[in-house]
């Protein structure tokens, strides 16, 4: 499987991390063609204290805990638009946009990108791909809703930043991995089914949790 992974400047630089840690240990995924915007190299450092600045695929493993020679990553310029994530004739299952800021947003919704993850997206859905973006904002103004609205009907998957609670979650991994793990449900990726909802069941009026409570 391969797939695109591109990373914007909106906060919340540790989704992007925890899923590329996820989508590598998957066992299905064998290249992921990663873009980063200039300002989620900043973001990066700043939430998570990663120094990105002029990655290639090697720094990139390093981040990620991956040995230095895995083949897994392939590190695209933002500002290069003949790599292979900008042609549909370059087959791939899809592209996840995670975090994915407002402009980034707008750009797809109005076809006018002018940079890799633009171009990127536009063609995961004028070939009929999935197209997986995960906005991370507050509030949403009703120009975010319409272009939210408007990719929907173009075909592509919003699955905002709003983890569950109902995992009963330890730690702030725990928190990100349960949205991770429903990025990769859209593409079928197997993972961890430690926040899976096990459903309930009524029980002398009372409801009570079965397994995983």
């Amino acid at each position: 499987m391969e797939l695109t992974v591109g990373i914007t400047g909106a906060s919340g630089s540790i989704y992007a991390h925890r899923t590329l840690i996820h989508l590598a240990a998957s066992g299905v995924v064998e290249r992921i063609n990663l873009i980063m915007s200039e300002s989620a190299l900043l973001v990066a450092r700043v939430e998570l204290g990663a120094d990105l600045r002029d990655a290639d695929a090697r720094k990139v493993n390093e981040w990620l805990g991956l040995s230095e020679d895995s083949k897994l990553i392939h590190f695209h310029r933002l500002n290069n638009m003949a790599a292979t994530p900008s042609s549909g004739s370059h087959a791939q299952v899809g592209m996840i946009i995670v975090p994915c800021s407002m402009g980034t947003l707008g750009a797809i919704a109005s076809g006018a990108g002018t940079n890799l993850i633009h171009r990127a997206a536009d063609v995961t859905l004028k070939e009929g791909r999935k197209l997986v973006i995960v906005p991370r904002e507050t509030p949403y103004n009703a120009i975010h809703l319409e272009n939210m609205l408007k990719l929907a009907h173009a075909g592509a998957r919003i699955l905002p930043a709003s983890p569950g609670f109902y995992h009963r979650p330890q730690s702030i991994e725990a928190l990100v991995d349960h949205l991770v793990f429903r990025i990769l449900d859209q593409f079928g990726i197997p993972h961890s089914k430690a926040t899976e909802w096990k459903g309930t069941r009524e029980q002398t009026g009372e409801r009570v949790t079965v397994e995983g409570d």
